[in-house]
C-alpha cells in the first residue's frame, strides 16, 4: 500500500471515530431515553427479605413514583408555583436532584462535597440523571447485606472544610424519605397547573394498568 493512500485511510478511520461535538458536550453517567424507561413499573421484586432487599424496595418505590410524576410535564408546568413564596415545580425537582445524589454517594461510599459546582442541566437531563441516581442505588442496596449498611454513612464536606457524617439510619429518614415527600409535591403540584399525575399508574402494584 502507497504512503499517500495509506495515510488518507488514517485519517478518515481518525476523523470517524473522533467523538462528535454534541457527544462530547454530553454529561457523564447520564442515562439514555431508552433506559429511563426502566422505571415505567417498578422492577420485580426479590426472592427474600433482607435489610439490603427491603431498602432497595423502597428506592424503587421511589423510582417509579418520581418517573410518572415527572412524566409528560411541559415548561408551563415546570414554572408553577402555588403561591409567591413556595418553588417552583422545577425548583423542586432540583431539590430532589441534590437528594438522590445523597443517597447515590452515600451508598457509593462517597462523600457529596458541597464545594463543587455541577453543571447545568435541562429537565429532560435532571429528570434522568434522578432516576439514573435512583436505579444505581437500588442496585448496590439490593446486594447488600445487614453488615454493608453500616459501611454507607452520609459524609457532608462543606465549603468552609468541616465534615459532617450520620448513619445509614439517617439516609433513610432524610434523603430517600425526603425525596419521596418532594415528589408527592410534584404530583400535586401538576394536578394544580392542569396536567394531573396519571391515573392508571398504580403506585400500590408498581404498574401501569393498561385497560
Amino acid at each position: 500500500m502507497n504512503k499517500p493512500f495509506f495515510s488518507f485511510i488514517l485519517s478518515i478511520l481518525i476523523i470517524s471515530c473522533s467523538p462528535t461535538e454534541s457527544e462530547s458536550e454530553k454529561p457523564k453517567n447520564t442515562m439514555e431515553a431508552d433506559d429511563a424507561m426502566y422505571y415505567y413499573q417498578i422492577p420485580d421484586y426479590p426472592s427474600g427479605y433482607n435489610a439490603g432487599t427491603v431498602a432497595a424496595r423502597v428506592v424503587d418505590g421511589l423510582g417509579f413514583r418520581f418517573f410518572h410524576a415527572t412524566d409528560s410535564l411541559t415548561e408551563e408546568n415546570l414554572q408553577f408555583r402555588p403561591m409567591e413564596e413556595a418553588r417552583t415545580m422545577e425548583e423542586t425537582i432540583d431539590h430532589i436532584l441534590g437528594l438522590t445524589r445523597i443517597t447515590y454517594n452515600a451508598v457509593m461510599k462517597q462523600p457529596t462535597d458541597f464545594s463543587i459546582e455541577h453543571p447545568e442541566l435541562t429537565f429532560a437531563e435532571k429528570r434522568m440523571q434522578i432516576l439514573e441516581y435512583i436505579r444505581k442505588s437500588s442496585e448496590v442496596l439490593r446486594k447488600s447485606t445487614a453488615e454493608d449498611l453500616d459501611t454507607y454513612p452520609i459524609v457532608f464536606l462543606y465549603p468552609d472544610g468541616n465534615k459532617g457524617e450520620y448513619p445509614f439510619w439517617n439516609l433513610l429518614n432524610g434523603p430517600i424519605a425526603d425525596a419521596l415527600w418532594h415528589t408527592g409535591q410534584v404530583v400535586t403540584f401538576r394536578r394544580s397547573a392542569g396536567n394531573p399525575f396519571n391515573s392508571k399508574a398504580s403506585v400500590l402494584r408498581g404498574k401501569v394498568r393498561e385497560e
